[in-house]
C-alpha cells in the first residue's frame, strides 16, 4: 500500500467512524445494534457500518451482547473479525486484543476480503495485498480503541515500513507519556503525521 492511497484509506476511516447509519436508529438498543452488525445484506460501507455500530456497543457498555458477537472473532474476513474484535476489548474482555493483536502478526494464506486500497496492476487478487490491509486495519483498530495496553502490540512495528505511518496515528489516538516517547522512536518519514500528538503533549492529554 503506498503512501497516498493509505492516506487516502486513513481519511476514509476517520471521516465515517462515529457518523450514525442512516438505517440504524440513534436509540437502537444493544439486540437491535447486533442486528445490525450482523445483517448479511449490507453491502454499501458495510465495514465502516460495522465499525461505528461496534463503537456504539462500546459506549453502551452492555456485556450482554459478546455471546451473541463470539463467533464473529474467528471470521475469515478479518475486517469483520477485527470488528466484533473491538467490542470485546472495549467491554474489557481479554479476547478482543488478543484478537486484533493477533492479525497483527497473521500472515496465513486467506480468500479476499475488505480493505483493499487500490486494485493491482494486473487485476487480480494477491494475497499478499490482502494480509497487508488486515494488518493495517488492525492498527486501526487498536488507535480507535484508546487503549494504553495497544501500546505494547504497536511499538514492535514501528520498524515495519508498511506500517509505521499508521503505527504513528494509531499511537497519537493513544496519548499520554508511554505513547509520545514510543513515537519519539519513528524516523523522519512519518514524523509529519505526528501534529496531533504534539497537541496532546501540549495539553496533558490523559486517555480514559
Amino acid at each position: 500500500m503506498n503512501i497516498l492511497a493509505a492516506s487516502l484509506l486513513i481519511v476514509g476511516l476517520q471521516t465515517v467512524v462515529g457518523a450514525i447509519p442512516a438505517d440504524v436508529p440513534a436509540d437502537a438498543t444493544p439486540a437491535e445494534l447486533v442486528d445490525r452488525f450482523e445483517d448479511p445484506n449490507v453491502p454499501t460501507l458495510r465495514l465502516a457500518k460495522q465499525l461505528d455500530i461496534a463503537g456504539r456497543l462500546v459506549r453502551l457498555g452492555d456485556r450482554s451482547v459478546l455471546p451473541r458477537l463470539e463467533h464473529w472473532l474467528t471470521d475469515e474476513d478479518r475486517h469483520v473479525r477485527g470488528n466484533a474484535a473491538f467490542v470485546f476489548a472495549g467491554l474489557g474482555d481479554e479476547r478482543g486484543l488478543r484478537v486484533i493483536g493477533d492479525m497483527l502478526t497473521d500472515f496465513s494464506d486467506r480468500p479476499e476480503g475488505e480493505g483493499i486500497a487500490a486494485a493491482s496492476s494486473d487485476g487480480r487478487y494477491h494475497v499478499s495485498q490482502q494480509i497487508e490491509a488486515d494488518r493495517y486495519y488492525a492498527v486501526h483498530l487498536l488507535g480507535a480503541l484508546k487503549n494504553p495496553r495497544a501500546i505494547s502490540l504497536l511499538v514492535p512495528l514501528l520498524d515495519d515500513p508498511r506500517l509505521n505511518y499508521k503505527v504513528v496515528w494509531a499511537l497519537g489516538e493513544i496519548g499520554g507519556p508511554t505513547a509520545i516517547e514510543a513515537q519519539d522512536q519513528s524516523d523522519d518519514l512519518v514524523r509529519c503525521l505526528r501534529a496531533p500528538s504534539r497537541h496532546r503533549r501540549e495539553e496533558g492529554f490523559v486517555p480514559k
